[in-house]
């Protein structure tokens, strides 16, 4: 992989852990921060159970925080091992991609979120690029929410500016939704002139995923065979969609916890998973009435389009046709690892990561920090 005939371009390795808590992806792409030259190779390090234990116990203690620079015992164990693992995956890939740190310019480092809520312009990525930069070699861009809700914007989503970057460079026809489906799902509308509009739509996988490992002890509804036995209990559904959330306008994001699973009551494992999964479509369906055109295709990327009873529902649900990214070209597991490197080159640039129609920011506004490889930075918290 070559920059070829672009000189700016340069080779960068996204790094994501996602709310659904399953592990970090990690890709390499080589782009200029605007258009996508080539796609690398990619790797999927899944935590381990002690990993996961962690995590789930970094979320509940994240609730009371005011201040996302505090970092209380179970915060400072998950971050340690979310560097760990982040910087294991890099050496993981780099080895099997016969790559050197040399050879990669700078990496893409989102970290975990453990807590988002733009409200209170509070969001919360445990992880520190100084130190993946110092272990890995190489220069480190992260943080790359705060800037956005430090000028009042929701923070999230930022993917939207490599969705339309992937729909520039495979010429899908436009207007189109592009959805990502993690813990969280978020939709990126975009149109033939470039305008966007992005927010996140609804609970992803987030809620089955809980339910399953609450009441079965697996990790996921694998393939949606416990959704695709049960029964859709539509007074459930419906309580469910009547969150107040659904109906208010974009800008808007989520934080994992921001749905329960109240609303199911005393429904058996099978007929909440389905019930569950029913919501997850239902709410990505009803994305598009905030949407300024209704979209000529709808784009499944993420965990939940590997999920067929998910997608299934989603197409019973929509007027368009569906696909999932495999189907045009894309990584259906690796956009997100992808666009975190590509945001790294634009954030190096100094472009824009967020806009108006993304974040809801009053102007195009760059963000993240940089940590030069090398260097060592004092502790301090994140600003």
């Amino acid at each position: 992989m070559s920059a070829g005939e672009n000189p700016r371009a340069r080779r960068a390795l996204g790094l994501m852990s996602g709310t659904s808590m399953d592990g970090v992806d990690a890709a390499i792409l080589m782009t200029d921060g605007e258009a996508i030259a080539a796609f690398g190779p990619t790797l999927f390090r899944p935590y381990g159970t002690d990993e996961r234990v962690l995590l789930a116990a970094a979320l509940d203690a994240a609730v009371g925080l005011a201040d996302r620079s505090t970092r209380p015992s179970a915060l400072q164990a998950a971050e340690a091992a979310i560097e760990s693992a982040h910087i294991a995956a890099v050496s993981d890939l780099l080895a099997e991609a016969g790559l050197a740190a040399e050879d990669i310019d700078v990496i893409g480092f989102h970290g975990h979120t453990v807590l988002h809520d733009a409200g209170r312009g509070l969001t919360v990525q445990i992880g520190k690029g100084s130190r993946i930069a110092r272990e890995t070699g190489i220069d480190t861009v992260w943080d790359m929410r705060a800037a956005d809700i430090s000028a009042g914007g929701e923070g999230a989503p930022l993917a939207p500016v490599f969705h339309r970057a992937l729909a520039e460079a495979s010429g899908i026809a436009l207007p189109g939704a592009i959805v990502n489906i993690g813990g969280v799902a978020n939709v990126t509308w975009l149109s033939a002139d470039g305008a966007m509009l992005a927010f996140d739509c609804g609970p992803g996988n987030a809620l089955i995923d809980d339910l399953v490992r609450a009441r079965a002890g697996s990790a996921m509804d694998e393939g949606g065979h416990l959704a695709a036995r049960g029964k859709v209990e539509e007074a459930a559904l419906a309580r469910l969609m009547a969150h107040p959330y659904f109906e208010a306008p974009p800008p808007k994001s989520l934080d994992r916890r921001s749905f329960s699973v109240d609303a199911l009551g005393g429904l058996g494992l099978e007929d909440a998973a389905a019930t569950l999964t029913a919501f997850t479509a239902e709410t990505i369906a009803a994305a598009a009435r905030h949407m300024p055109a209704p979209p000529s295709i709808w784009i499944l990327s993420g965990g939940g389009a590997r999920n067929p009873v998910l997608v299934a529902a989603v197409r019973a649900r929509t007027e368009a046709p569906v696909k999932r990214a495999g189907e045009v070209g894309w990584s259906e597991d690796f956009i997100e690892a992808q666009a975190f490197a590509y945001l790294a080159v634009r954030s190096l640039r100094g472009l824009p990561l967020t806009f108006p129609g993304t974040t809801g920011v009053n102007e195009p506004l760059t963000g993240g920090r940089v940590s030069r490889a090398g260097t060592v930075e004092p502790a301090q918290g994140r600003s």
